[in-house]
């Protein structure tokens, strides 16, 4: 089972048009009123679900994101509420952006609770830069059976930087990599990397088993202002 870090959803930095920062962020919209939507594909590159973004509340260092999760169908599986602030020249995200829609579909009928160290995105990004490792622990009550799921995302590395067009725009990005470690009773290990625009968040993210093949994609199809 797979975890995506929804940056905002997502998540962040360097685009090929002029879009006014506000904020403490350089990477996320801490800006009232705005838009954005998170395409996420499965295995055979069909839709697996789409999660729209709403910035709710704005200040210079803090903003709430309200999220709403649907299926290929447009039926909603999902709604929440989750926090940017701004830390040490850079932003920790809350760990509720942290599942991937896979994941709440499978357990949207059940009682979770999400707790963990926050990510963090620095604005000074460069090549070759390592990250902060992050973790997340979510508890589930299946009626009355508690399981329990950790994970660890490690070796967070900027990569590289290239120019990704999808259906929102052309954005230039930093690639940022890391190893992605699901532990429930048994760990399994694989591998992401995640593209980021300035002052968009993320635009396109993949996810990796073992051999190196795509597991799992999102790609950002909707941005506005």
């Amino acid at each position: 089972m797979n975890l995506r870090i929804y940056f905002t959803i997502t998540a962040l930095l360097c685009l090929t048009i002029t879009i006014a920062q506000q904020g403490c962020s350089d990477f996320y919209p801490f800006e009232q009123g705005v838009t954005f939507q998170i395409t996420s594909y499965g295995k055979n590159k069909k839709v697996a679900a789409i999660t729209d973004f709403l910035v709710t509340e704005a200040t210079d260092n803090f903003a709430t994101f309200k999220s709403f999760l649907r299926d290929k169908d447009g039926e909603v599986l999902n709604e929440a509420t989750f926090t940017m602030s701004c830390e040490n020249d850079g932003i920790v995200v809350d760990m509720e952006s942290l599942v991937n829609p896979n994941l709440l579909e499978n357990y949207r009928d059940f009682e979770t609770e999400i707790s963990g160290t926050q990510i963090v995105i620095p604005n000074n990004l460069h090549i070759g830069q390592e990250l902060p490792d992050a973790t997340m622990n979510m508890r589930m009550d299946m009626s009355g059976i508690n399981i329990s799921m950790e994970v660890s995302m490690t070796d967070r590395t900027v990569l590289t930087r290239e120019t990704i067009t999808t259906r929102a725009g052309t954005f230039e990005c930093f690639v940022i990599g890391y190893t992605n470690t699901v532990n429930m009773g048994i760990n399994r290990t694989t591998t992401a990397k995640q593209w980021i625009a300035r002052g968009v968040g993320m635009v396109k993210q993949e996810d990796y088993n073992r051999r190196g093949n795509i597991t799992s994609s999102s790609v950002l199809t909707d941005f506005h202002r």
